[in-house]
């Protein structure tokens, strides 16, 4: 099925994680969904018009402008994909506009805020070393969560500072690591890891309780769980550390393209939200520090 054949492609050609791809198929199916119950099996047969009908179904369902156009981003690129396998002749969202989307900011937490959560775990036992270490990780190097549970034990060179991670369209890079992140892992590696592993074999860094791979979903799930035994901080995800990563560089004085190079963006117009972000906050400070202000 072309479905089965795009999500393939996504995932061999552009190294996606398990979650977008969970994410691409749920939109792809509830599309499907929607042709079926027109007695519609054929892509080709889809045309601009039909798409009008199903994201107006969307909008009285209520969706949120957001979704709505991540939908739309999924479902263009699906058609491009069966545009150069020659499935189709023409793309009926050619003729579709993205709804006109408020910029969001990202969140982040502030410096303290981020110590307090890195000196969280309970680094006398193997789980708490292995979480110690992978929280130093994602913030010293700004990674995606994907990126961080793909990392093996071969992938981080703890002379150098230095891993070497695999990010969005299979494309590598380094980044550094910094001494508390570095001296975290080791630390993993000598107390922590070797109570996890249940094979020798096993090449993953960061190992879960029975010894495979960790999960996405469990990284999240450890972060859920260290941020409820924390006082005045809201509930994050994997991906508001890399923000904070980012801020962090930029509120420091790193430039805008070095930041861009450490976080695996294709444009810098991507990595420019966090200038929006560094600036408000050095309003709110100027605000509650001016006394004129």
């Amino acid at each position: 099925m072309q479905v089965e054949r795009f999500l393939r492609h996504l995932q061999a050609e552009k190294n996606a994680s398990n979650h977008t791809l969970n994410n691409y198929d749920h939109d792809l199916r509830q599309f499907v969904d929607f042709l079926r119950r027109r007695d519609i099996t054929d892509f080709a047969a889809v045309s601009h018009v039909l798409v009008r009908t199903f994201l107006a179904e969307l909008h009285a369902k209520e969706y949120a402008k957001r979704s709505v156009a991540r939908k739309l981003s999924v479902l263009r690129s699906l058609y491009l994909f069966l545009l150069r396998e020659a499935d189709i002749e023409a793309s009926p969202f050619s003729f579709i506009r993205t709804p006109k989307l408020e910029k969001k900011l990202p969140k982040f937490l502030y410096i303290e805020e981020m110590r307090s959560l890195l000196l969280t775990p309970d680094v006398t036992i193997p789980i708490g070393l292995r979480d110690a270490a992978m929280l130093e990780t994602l913030y010293a190097g700004g990674m995606r969560v994907g990126e961080l549970v793909n990392l093996n034990l071969q992938s981080v060179d703890l002379e150098r500072g230095i891993a070497l991670v695999f990010g969005k369209g299979a494309k590598e890079r380094y980044v550094p690591l910094g001494d508390y992140a570095v001296s975290a892992i080791r630390d993993y590696l000598l107390r922590g890891r070797p109570e996890l592993a249940k094979r020798s074999d096993e090449k993953a860094l960061f190992l879960n309780y029975r010894g495979g791979r960790l999960s996405d979903r469990s990284v999240r799930r450890v972060l859920d769980k260290y941020i409820d035994q924390l006082a005045g901080i809201k509930k994050i995800s994997p991906h508001t550390i890399r923000h904070t990563f980012a801020t962090h560089m930029l509120e420091a004085g790193a430039d805008l393209r070095s930041v861009q190079e450490l976080l695996g963006h294709a444009n810098i117009s991507t990595t420019q939200i966090y200038t929006h972000v560094t600036k408000d906050h050095l309003q709110s400070i100027y605000n509650r520090a001016h006394p004129r202000a």
